[in-house]
């Protein structure tokens, strides 16, 4: 399989089709894989609590358009804040264990390909900063 254009926009039409607005399109065999990459096509406006990933690393590259990545605390206070845009040449994050992130989608048609540990864990009450 190729990653290229006409990939990127079929998932982005999917996301920009879904209520959450936004559209993964899975390159692991399955959720028992010891690696989950994918792709997650973005539109503005989608919501992506503040959440944090106990079990695994993660690693966010942007292959096109502009989110901003944020980190807090367990005040729920933003700590650091990266713009990611490949025209910036700012391509992407990598959020260490246990880090409390969310993103903002910035542009429509963004699209980042998502890396960590498997296998898929779901998020637990305690993974959510309210």
């Amino acid at each position: 399989m190729i990653i290229n254009t006409k990939l990127l926009d079929e998932v982005t039409a999917k996301a920009k089709k879904s209520e959450r607005l936004r559209m993964n399109f899975n390159l692991h065999d399955s959720l028992d894989a010891k690696a989950q990459r994918l792709l997650n096509a973005l539109e503005p406006g989608t919501v992506l609590p503040i959440h944090r990933h106990r079990h695994t690393a993660e690693t966010y590259i942007l292959l096109r358009g502009n989110v901003r990545v944020m980190f807090y605390n367990d005040r729920k206070e933003e700590t650091e804040s990266f713009i990611l845009n490949p025209a910036t040449e700012d391509y992407g994050v990598h959020i260490p264990v246990g880090q409390w992130h969310t993103l903002e989608v910035l542009e429509s048609g963004s699209v980042i390909f998502e890396v960590k540990d498997g296998p898929y864990m779901p998020l637990t009450e305690e993974d959510f900063l309210r």
